[in-house]
């Protein structure tokens, strides 16, 4: 089954490049024409060779057709962006233009410009007057300029103004990419946890989504009346015996399950994932099989599995549809993973995709379980904390959901990494799969059996753990924190482990700390964080979260990102200067979300 044949519905955003120019002809226009337009083409250049979709394919750039000097010129490049599925937008001009008649309208879409700093041309001057027409008409845009003075006739983007326009079209893409989707919710609340309280409202002003709703029994029907494919669970259930070696079972012997009981629930969890996945974006064999309005799924880019309690009371538990949906391979082989968040909790689901579209790689999903101080770790161990770790850690675990990508057993340049799934080779996903084992599940938490994926993530790694929260009267929030994974000594892991459900995958958190607010200690970190679980992306991506989050309009309530990397609207220095986490909660709040 060629999944990337069907799973991506319609044709990805692209970007679309606008080349303003001075309008005055009989010298003036005729004298720009080539330097604009090659400043178009070279940010298209720049972004086709750094951007990528999340199929592996290239991000495609458009070019309006002509220079933009005026309102018509405008309004050509607005139809032709608008029939070429154009989802961001980037103005670029060596000169001054004018402002309010070349200026892009499109409300619902990222907008920046990048004004050439050059004394030939007063391209800054342009720049400061359409940011200006963009902060009074209400539709904030991105400025970037230069530090540097160029000459008029190279054509080289300085290496500050290539850093800001990628950050603003990865950002970008990631906006456009979830408008029309939907966030399928599987099942409904787990256990009383806010998070997977789905609201249509926040999916639909913020970021353009719809909300889809199954109900946990449609599991149940899909297996009882087969609609999956068949052939392909056979597959599936020969490559898992094959590639997930069963762990111990650390059930107390006389709840321990028969090898009849455990095989047959390996079969079911098979199916689940199987189902999941249809649900999330369709299937073609179904049609095949007679199911052709199953075969549709439901445009799902993300979505959440209710599981306790109702199911796991007494079906097997959801861990292995997670863990393995979102991983970057599978009986399939190498492939993008899907972002399937655990307990139904959307809100983390939600991050979870920002962090995915803005990386195109595999997000470990997990509980903020605990902080260990030194102190503490000392006390219990013996061992004293040194390096990333000296401040303490952040327990990262929960019911074995996470990605198997965070395993760490990637590699690049001997360190240990998360890769998007084109870079990741047959040996790697071999690795991941070798270095986790699966667990009988506690039938104290789920009585109705299934396996948890049990894993330990390696050290060295650059992370970036992020929340996104709802609060009454104020609306999202987004919570950021760049650390580091640490590797800990085998006993001393062994020995905090074994302290919680040893059967589950386990990720030890060193945030970056800044002697500030929430990031004075480690304590501080997890005594801010505003829910039980994190995303936890490859990379420190705090900056690219920052850009789309103000896209979105969502202020940030804590981050560790230097505030020289700090890059949003311009018209967010309107509501002050001085203090930015305070202006961004005003800028947001006065434009409100993006599609309302």
């Amino acid at each position: 089954m060629a999944e990337q044949a069907f799973r991506w519905k319609g044709e990805f955003p692209k970007i679309g490049i606008r080349p303003t120019i001075d309008g005055r002809r009989k010298g003036v226009r005729e004298s720009l024409e080539e330097q604009t337009m090659n400043m178009a083409r070279g940010v298209a250049k720049l972004i086709a060779e750094h951007l990528r979709y999340p199929d592996g394919t290239p991000a495609q750039c458009v070019i309006a057709d002509s220079t933009i000097g005026g309102v018509a010129e405008s309004a050509a490049a607005a139809a032709k962006f608008s029939r070429e599925n154009v989802g961001v937008s980037i103005t670029v001009t060596p000169c001054w233009c004018y402002g309010t008649e070349t200026m892009d309208m499109n409300p619902s879409t990222p907008n920046a410009i990048w004004g050439f700093n050059g004394t030939e041309r007063p391209g800054a001057v342009y720049l400061a007057a359409v940011l200006s027409a963009h902060a009074q008409k209400g539709l904030p845009a991105f400025g970037i300029y230069g530090e540097d003075v160029q000459d008029s006739g190279t054509t080289d983007i300085p290496e500050d103004v290539k850093g800001k326009l990628l950050g603003f079209a990865r950002a970008g893409l990631a906006v456009a990419m979830m408008k029309g989707k939907s966030y399928l919710s599987m099942g409904s609340v787990s256990m009383g946890i806010a998070g997977s309280i789905v609201s249509d409202s926040f999916f639909q002003d913020y970021l353009g989504m719809r909300t889809e709703y199954i109900d946990m029994s449609e599991y149940n029907r899909r297996m009882n009346e087969g609609i999956f494919d068949p052939v392909e669970f056979e597959r599936a259930l020969a490559w898992v015996k094959e590639n997930c070696k069963e762990g111990t079972d650390n059930n107390p012997a006389q709840l321990q399950s028969s090898r009849e009981r455990k095989d047959s629930e390996w079969e079911t969890v098979v199916k689940m994932a199987l189902i999941a996945r249809d649900l999330m974006v369709g299937n073609p064999r179904l049609v095949e099989l007679g199911f052709a309005e199953e075969a549709q799924g439901h445009n799902a880019i993300v979505s959440g599995f209710q599981g306790q309690r109702q199911w796991t009371d007494h079906m097997p538990n959801g861990d292995f549809l997670e863990a393995i949906l979102n991983s970057s391979f599978d009986w399939n082989g190498i492939r993008a993973p899907y972002i399937v968040a655990t307990e139904n909790d959307s809100l983390n689901g939600v991050v979870m995709l920002l962090g995915y579209l803005l990386t195109n790689t595999a997000q470990i999903f997990a509980d903020v379980r605990t902080y260990w101080s030194p102190d503490a770790v000392e006390r219990v161990t013996g061992h004293k904390l040194s390096g990333d770790a000296a401040g303490g850690l952040l327990h990262l675990i929960n019911s074995g959901a996470a990605t198997l990508d965070g395993t760490g057993e990637q590699t690049k340049d001997g360190q240990p990494v998360m890769k998007p799934f084109w870079e990741i080779t047959e040996d790697e996903a071999q690795k991941c799969l070798d270095a986790t084992s699966w667990r009988p599940a506690s039938v104290e938490y789920f009585r109705g059996g299934g396996f948890s994926s049990d894993f330990l993530t390696r050290g060295g790694m650059p992370m970036t753990m992020s929340r996104l929260n709802l609060v009454k009267g104020l609306g999202p929030v987004l919570q950021i924190a760049e650390g580091y994974s640490v590797e800990l000594p085998q006993d001393v892991h062994d020995t905090l482990d074994k302290r919680t459900d040893p059967t589950w995958p386990t990720t030890w958190f060193a945030p970056t700390l800044t002697g500030e607010g929430a990031f004075a200690s480690v304590y501080d970190v997890m005594d801010n964080w505003g829910a039980n679980h994190g995303s936890i992306s490859y990379g420190h991506i705090g900056a690219d979260l920052i850009t789309l989050a103000s896209m979105l309009r969502i202020p940030v309530s804590m981050h560790n990102v230097p505030k020289e990397k700090l890059f949003r609207p311009r018209a967010w220095g309107l509501f002050g200067t001085a203090e930015s986490e305070g202006a961004d909660y005003r800028a947001c709040a006065n434009f409100g979300p993006l599609y309302k």
